[in-house]
């Protein structure tokens, strides 16, 4: 058992100071006093001693195997380490595959999802990648949801020039699909779909809502961002009710995307409700950039850190409050994915994921399901890294 005391609990909502209780990996009380017998049960008080507490963040969108290799097999990406995703405040992350299904695939993907959860996270993963027909581990989109525990949804990509250009038809019937297993198995059953620089935006998806009774949650449009355009129409579509993804690119020059904390201000601005709205890294992932004939300029990858910078930047500068920017990166990816009130929220019965933060708001420590994987800046993985 642990006791956190004195602690300034944000659950993304403001809850005033409290104590808290942690049994095993989940969270058995939360009170403005909590006092165990230290002779009779056995338990470690940790004292912040004002600081703030926040929920673990929840990134749903990482390249766990690595992304890029639109430059040439040198240009491949890296395995993510635990410690990268730890170290900036993730606790629960939806790996995915990108535009390589086929020197990467979802075998690799399950392998390094678990290698993930072994290391004291929390790791689920989508099937598919941006070709169409999807690849899958089991040889069918379903069976992978049904039967892969950590399978809860698949991957697809629509308006980009590295798209398989499928038919509203094919895309109808991957959501059918997709949600048909999660309905069966007790997942989300969403399909995230890259959305890139194409003129059609999002009518694919539009058209399907139109022809189909598919509910619109399970479409997870992401990387809104890209242009002012895409921007824009994304307020359309997140006010009819859809989940709005927008990426914490990197601040660099060449990247010209807007940043994920203007798009969310944006979106609140133009009356998008504050719970559709979410924030992911795109981490490991490759950022690029293209001429007009097409012809690929520059590559380098993203940090799944740049999540809780964007989250930083948007409570410490005050663009919008802080119970509003948390949710777009705790509760409200956690109800994208079927895991709310799990995880997402610092409540009784919810796993015991959260981040101390320090005066500056910065992570200062982490916990995962009731253990410290993260202690004063020091990287702690529930199993030992293996090295041959």
């Amino acid at each position: 058992m642990k006791i956190i005391k004195n602690a300034k609990v944000y659950s993304p909502e403001y809850i005033g100071k409290k104590d808290i209780l942690i049994t095993g990996n989940t969270i058995s009380q939360i009170a403005d006093l909590i006092s165990l017998n230290s002779t009779t049960v056995e338990h470690e008080v940790i004292d912040i001693d004002g600081r703030t507490l926040i929920p673990g963040l929840i990134d749903q969108h990482v390249h766990v195997t690595g992304g890029g290799g639109e430059g040439g097999f040198s240009s491949r990406i890296a395995p993510i380490g635990a410690n990268k995703l730890a170290l900036g405040g993730v606790t629960t992350v939806l790996g995915l595959l990108g535009t390589d299904g086929t020197t990467r695939n979802v075998a690799d993907l399950f392998g390094h999802t678990n290698r993930l959860c072994e290391s004291g996270l929390t790791a689920f993963m989508l099937t598919g990648s941006y070709e169409y027909p999807t690849v899958t581990l089991t040889g069918s989109v379903k069976q992978d949801i049904i039967f892969i525990d950590r399978i809860i949804g698949v991957k697809t990509a629509i308006s980009d020039h590295r798209a398989s250009f499928m038919t509203y038809a094919e895309l109808a019937n991957l959501a059918s699909i997709s949600r048909t297993a999660g309905m069966i198995s007790g997942k989300a059953g969403i399909v995230t779909i890259h959305m890139g620089d194409g003129d059609d935006k999002l009518n694919m998806i539009y058209e399907v809502l139109k022809k189909t009774s598919i509910p619109i949650k399970h479409f997870v449009p992401t990387h809104l961002n890209r242009n002012s355009e895409l921007m824009a129409e994304s307020v359309k579509y997140g006010k009819m009710g859809g989940y709005l993804d927008y990426s914490a690119v990197p601040l660099k020059e060449e990247v010209k995307d807007i940043t994920a904390g203007t798009a969310v201000k944006y979106a609140l601005e133009n009356k998008v409700s504050e719970d559709l709205i979410t924030m992911s890294s795109d981490g490991n992932g490759s950022w690029s950039t293209y001429d007009e004939a097409g012809k690929l300029k520059k590559i380098g990858s993203s940090n799944p850190q740049d999540l809780f910078a964007e989250l930083r930047h948007l409570v410490i500068n005050k663009v919008i409050s802080i119970e509003t920017a948390l949710k777009a990166v705790t509760s409200n990816p956690a109800r994208v994915i079927g895991l709310y009130p799990k995880k997402g929220t610092i409540m009784e019965q919810s796993d015991a994921d959260m981040i101390i933060i320090d005066s500056d708001f910065n992570v200062e420590s982490v916990i995962a399901k009731g253990r410290f994987l993260v202690k004063e800046g020091i990287f702690n993985p529930a199993k030992p890294i293996q090295n041959y």
